[in-house]
């Protein structure tokens, strides 16, 4: 079977996403090798189907970063054998274009998101230019490759020409007990990166109205802004930073949660046109959720009604949502029935059938 190589910039440790694709096709046959980086931190990896390299930088930020990795991911995939690469994300298409003209070998690019529309990228100009023109150059060399969500696709194809399949970010089915939830402290989840455009700055705030826990698990360019948030508003007892949490504890303390928490920004379309992972990993562990209104989520929710609609992310308006969910039991109970319902169907078991057959088409 084919040689697959995936190349990521975080650690791999916690990347849900490319361990199910990596596994999938590990699975049918391919021989796959997904490479990352290693950081100070950076915990044992497990045994998995797929193998696994990380590559050690001097620089962990910025622009440096991004210069070192990618100089240092050109000349791994240089020397390695393979018969397609995929790019996941902008960050690594210009090694990936690089080595696979260099080796006429295939290239796939997966388009996570719209990584030149994200807040933290829109808000600095130069650094906007600078992957806007990495966007233009590589995209319309990638003539395969899949995204997340029609959205996306639809304006991938109108910028750059390309068809892209969608691939949707699911849960593995995992087992769950149909009964309701124990009488227990009632609490609220955050799972996810902790960045600019999550809506920290109002979820924080409106905290101070919402008699419940909150406990954020998650690690990103806005993590010690956040913690300066909760000192701010003095609300270091009732909100906890877990920082990053191993896949395989989410599963056990997301269905312990009372709400998740799906929150983006509407500034930029990689926010407004998101549709996350964790957006249906609590789906899968049967909670309610408060979420944005966005195009995807919305159109999933008129089908199974399993979140809470806000129709903006002032602190108002997410305080409000969260009370309701925690003080109306007959709304709760039957979003958590139908997210019962909904996980049967949003799985990574029928999905992943998408990925297979893309692969096989490729190959």
């Amino acid at each position: 079977m084919a040689k697959i190589i995936f190349t990521v910039t975080n650690d791999l440790s916690y990347d849900q996403r490319m361990h199910r694709i990596a596994g999938s096709l590990a699975k049918q046959g391919y021989e796959v090798r997904l490479v990352g980086r290693r950081l100070p931190g950076s915990a044992d990896l497990p045994q998995r189907e797929f193998l696994q390299k990380r590559i050690r930088c001097f620089f962990h930020r910025g622009i440096g970063f991004y210069a070192e990795y990618n100089f240092r991911l050109f000349w791994y995939l240089l020397f390695r054998q393979a018969d397609m690469i995929c790019a996941i994300d902008l960050d690594t298409i210009l090694p990936v274009y690089l080595v696979t003209a260099i080796k006429k070998q295939q290239r796939l690019y997966d388009a996570h998101e719209l990584f030149s529309e994200q807040k933290e990228v829109l808000s600095r100009p130069r650094i906007h230019r600078f992957w806007l023109a990495v966007e233009r150059f590589a995209v319309p060399r990638f003539p395969k490759g899949y995204t997340v969500n029609e959205t996306i696709r639809t304006e991938l194809e109108k910028r750059y020409g390309v068809r892209y399949a969608v691939i949707r970010n699911l849960p593995r089915l995992t087992c769950l007990s149909n009964d309701p939830p124990r009488t227990r402290e009632k609490w609220i989840l955050y799972q996810g990166s902790v960045n600019e455009g999550r809506c920290f700055e109002t979820l924080i705030p409106a905290m101070q109205q919402v008699n419940a826990k909150l406990v954020i698990c998650g690690k990103g360019n806005f993590f010690e802004q956040t913690r300066a948030l909760i000192h701010r508003y003095q609300l270091q007892d009732q909100i906890t930073l877990r920082g990053y949490v191993s896949p395989e504890e989410l599963i056990t303390l997301t269905p312990q949660a009372s709400i998740g928490l799906t929150l983006f920004e509407s500034e930029g379309m990689n926010q407004y046109y998101s549709l996350a992972n964790r957006f249906f990993d609590y789906i899968m562990a049967g909670i309610p959720q408060v979420c944005v209104d966005y195009p995807e989520y919305a159109a999933i929710n008129r089908v199974f009604d399993i979140a809470y609609p806000v129709p903006d992310t002032a602190s108002g308006s997410i305080a409000g949502a969260l009370n309701n969910l925690l003080t109306d039991t007959v709304l709760y109970d039957r979003l958590r029935e139908n997210c019962l319902s909904a996980r049967k169907v949003l799985n990574w078991e029928n999905e992943e059938q998408v990925l297979i057959s893309f692969y096989k088409e490729i190959a």
